[in-house]
């Protein structure tokens, strides 16, 4: 798997703010470790199995972060030939992609307010992805700036993680994607990540 990650925390950068509401009708934060049966609240979780059992998964009491937003879609437009020519495949080899993110906050607050732990914490990441067998397959990581107000208001960063795959046409993207997507969540779950 590629695995790559920047840093998005420019004075004029987007900020995660937890809890978010979109307007009406249009989706809110739903706090999953206080509520975990609310996963019907969430339509991408509703659509897209995937992301059902990473949100299970990431908002277990064991797990390091919380999820805070996410989202899946088909790729189209620039996204497409541009991972193509990351992933060093052709239009040939892979016309159809599929991709999602997830907005990840650490549950510990001395990892949460410091952007060099996270630092740490997003290349070991890259770095246990990379030795993943998805060569379909890529992870994108940006941290960002974050402003959590659930028990009391605490600046500090998020990391949103990205998981795009390629395939031979929309089916075997998807399945690809699926595939990276349940890897990266067993390494955000696993020893090997906890204790490096």
């Amino acid at each position: 798997m590629l695995a790559d990650w920047s840093a998005e925390c420019a004075d004029d950068d987007p900020v995660l703010v937890v809890p978010w509401t979109a307007g009406p009708g249009m989706g809110a934060f739903v706090d999953l470790r206080e509520n975990p049966y609310d996963l019907d609240h969430i339509p991408e979780a509703e659509q897209h199995p995937p992301i059902l059992q990473a949100l299970r998964a990431l908002n277990a009491p064991r797990s390091p972060v919380f999820t805070a937003k996410c989202d899946a879609w088909v790729l189209a437009g620039e996204e497409l030939p541009s991972l193509r020519l990351e992933l060093d495949l052709t239009s040939e080899q892979a016309p159809d992609g599929f991709a999602s993110y997830i907005d990840l906050v650490w549950r510990e607050r001395a990892i949460f307010v410091s952007a060099h732990q996270q630092e740490q914490r997003l290349t070991r990441l890259c770095r246990l992805a990379e030795s993943l067998d998805a060569p379909y397959a890529a992870l994108e990581g940006i941290l960002r700036p974050a402003f959590v107000d659930l028990t009391g208001p605490q600046e500090g960063f998020a990391a949103s993680l990205y998981v795009k795959a390629l395939g031979t046409d929309a089916p075997h993207a998807y399945e690809n994607w699926s595939r990276a997507l349940e890897s990266v969540t067993t390494l955000l779950r696993g020893r090997e990540f906890a204790s490096s």
